[in-house]
């Protein structure tokens, strides 16, 4: 049972580090991002990253996501991975990168598992091996540990415990790791946004180096990176067969910055580029979009607005609403409620989005 530190409200759906419930974000929102500025420093400074994205006007710019910062000599980039060494970045880079990857019997777990070749065979036979599930084949599943976001809710947070690596992997390590029974190829994390350049260039080695086979090319990804990025990320993954999955976390931007530490201005432009773009192959679907239903945060009047907005930019695109389950800052929170998962879905529906799947229904309470 949370409190909220500015009404005085107690409830269950009260995040008890957070101490803010949802109707003071949305009333409050200065006062609530206040609060919300100190647990996202706390959260960071347990895993000695930097509490905010550095603004050094004489510091290295990195520009690869929307933090956009200004790197001081002997300081770390928000997502922790670069430093400015005497005047130049060290650290990932386009030829090294902090990740780790396992094989994945198919279908998987995806966001996209609904509508993606993997999991239905969509595309078959160009972007699929399979009229249906593709049995007996693989997804290399590429976990990035690093990220632009600081969501109090991660689900993989523990990436942040690892530190910087022993020794980091290259693009051909990964790109050799596709096997004959390898049919795509996912990148995930944390998020890849950080290190974008890295599963660029092994995605088009990985390409190369099967060039007679189905390899597709997926992202799952918050949307912060740079629309030039996104703009590589969508010409590999139309080619190959592979989608890219944005995962929106809210549409109130007060809301957001509260959650994840972050703005949603970038991952909503973004967004609408993909969508826009993905016309050019809508089979299988190029673009798709998750919720992450956070009980007590995330509510029927967020899912209608993001749904609102998808579907001004085109009904068809496949939007997944997502089960919770307790982690990080949020480990006190309920798992999502059944009827407030449906009420969500409906919402998505009633605002004319033809395509609205429920994930991880073997959560719902």
């Amino acid at each position: 049972m949370g409190r909220c530190s500015l009404c005085g409200k107690t409830s269950a759906f009260i995040s008890k580090e957070l101490q803010v419930c949802l109707a003071c974000i949305r009333n409050r929102p200065e006062d609530s991002i206040d609060i919300a500025r100190s647990i996202h420093a706390h959260s960071r400074s347990t895993f000695d990253l930097p509490l905010t994205p550095p603004r050094d006007p004489k510091g290295i710019p990195c520009t690869l996501c929307a933090n956009e910062c200004r790197i001081p000599e002997g300081g770390r980039g928000y997502c922790g991975l670069r430093t400015n060494e005497h005047g130049r970045l060290t650290g990932a880079s386009t030829m090294q990168g902090k990740l780790s990857w396992y094989h994945d019997p198919l279908p998987t777990n995806c966001v996209a598992d609904w509508v993606c070749p993997g999991g239905t065979g969509a595309g078959y036979p160009v972007f699929s091996y399979c009229r249906g599930p593709e049995l007996g084949y693989r997804n290399l599943a590429v976990f990035f540990h690093a990220c632009s976001f600081n969501c109090l809710f991660c689900q993989n947070w523990q990436f942040k415990q690892e530190g910087l690596p022993q020794r980091y992997r290259t693009p051909e390590e990964l790109a050799e790791s596709v096997d004959e029974r390898t049919s795509c190829i996912c990148y995930f994390g944390g998020d890849p946004g950080p290190q974008l350049p890295f599963s660029l260039e092994a995605s088009r080695l990985a390409l190369e180096m099967n060039p007679e086979r189905i390899v597709r090319i997926c992202w799952e990804t918050n949307g912060s990176m740079h629309p030039d990025l996104l703009d590589e990320m969508i010409d590999i993954a139309s080619f190959s067969g592979g989608c890219i999955k944005f995962d929106l976390k809210a549409w109130d931007e007060n809301l957001h910055t509260v959650l994840t530490g972050a703005s949603n201005r970038r991952p909503l432009e973004n967004f609408q580029r993909l969508v826009q773009k993905a016309e050019q192959r809508p089979v299988p679907p190029l673009a798709v979009a998750s919720t992450l239903l956070v009980p007590g945060y995330i509510d029927e009047e967020e899912v209608r607005s993001i749904a609102r907005f998808i579907a001004g930019i085109d009904p068809d695109t496949p939007y997944s609403l997502i089960a919770f389950y307790p982690h990080f800052y949020f480990s006190d929170m309920p798992l999502t409620p059944k009827e407030s998962a449906l009420r969500c879905q409906k919402a998505a529906l009633d605002e004319g989005l033809t395509n609205v799947n429920l994930g991880n229904i073997h959560l719902l309470v």
